[in-house]
């Protein structure tokens, strides 16, 4: 039995004639003839009852006709999902991300792949960039957003974002009197900063920064995410240095200003094993991309 040899019989069926049926198929009577009697022939019973005026589908064939209706409309079904498996319009997404990447780029991407692709399950992962390369060397993430620089062979990375720095202070702090904050004036001033092992990039030009001006950045307190280090600014233990998004973390007696003569920039990119990405992750990417 082939798939056309179905085909054949449902367009038989629904025309209740075979010249009809024949032009709809695009082909002459004789062989449409023939190869509803060879279906007839496999499956041992008659389809139809047919005289030289008039054709009707048998009690069987009326039976076989609904039964194969539901099959092919559940196998165009299937062929459905499985191109739009391929197109990355359905299956499954796994992106982990440092919590700080939720205070600019994050949201809008999400709404917008979640608005283009509704049926794609999309799990998120508040990690480190540590754990999120593990989790992508262990294939359990699909997607990391990481703080550069990227170690490993089987990670690919790329910059998307860069956002200028800024300093956070406590509310009081005699600084946010100043009309204008240089690096020279941060000497002997208790830092809070996010872990060398977490943010190598931005905490090595920190301490440059400082370096650079005669002077060791006095580090006061360590932490792994920079809700952390707000939190503990507005406790009132240090100063530091932050992605200017950090601003749209509403956290009282917290202030921010610019430090005039330095250029500091935070960078964010995405990780992924470029060898292994699932078509839903190519889509995300191209979003990614398109949005930054």
């Amino acid at each position: 039995m082939e798939l056309r040899q179905l085909h054949y019989f449902l367009t038989v069926a629904e025309e209740l004639h075979f010249g009809r049926a024949a032009k709809r198929l695009q082909m002459t009577q004789p062989p449409l003839s023939q190869q509803i009697q060879q279906l007839e022939n496999e499956l041992g019973v008659l389809l139809f009852k047919r005289t030289k005026r008039h054709v009707e589908l048998t009690k069987a064939g009326t039976t076989f006709f609904e039964g194969v209706t539901r099959t092919l409309e559940q196998l165009n079904q299937t062929i459905d999902s499985t191109q739009r498996a391929q197109r990355g319009e359905i299956g499954k997404l796994e992106v982990g991300f440092v919590g700080s990447a939720t205070y600019d780029i994050l949201p809008p991407l999400i709404r917008e792949y979640q608005n283009q692709y509704p049926n794609v399950e999309l799990k998120l992962q508040e990690l480190s960039t540590p754990n999120q390369i593990n989790e992508l060397d262990h294939k359990k993430l699909d997607i990391g957003y990481v703080r550069p620089p990227i170690q490993g062979d089987a990670i690919t990375s790329e910059i998307i974002h860069e956002t200028p720095c800024i300093l956070a202070l406590p509310k009081h702090h005699p600084l946010t009197k100043e009309k204008e904050i240089q690096v020279s004036m941060l000497q002997n001033q208790p830092f809070i900063v996010v872990s060398r092992t977490i943010w190598p990039e931005l905490y090595d030009d920190i301490v440059s920064l400082c370096r650079n001006e005669g002077f060791s950045l006095q580090i006061k307190q360590e932490a792994t995410e920079y809700q952390t280090v707000i939190g503990l600014i507005a406790a009132g233990i240090g100063i530091a240095v932050v992605p200017a998004s950090m601003q749209n973390y509403s956290v009282k007696d917290v202030v921010y200003r610019e430090i005039t003569d330095a250029k500091l920039t935070a960078k964010m990119a995405i990780a992924y094993q470029k060898d292994s990405l699932t078509p839903e992750a190519i889509n995300f990417i191209k979003l990614i991309r398109k949005l930054k």
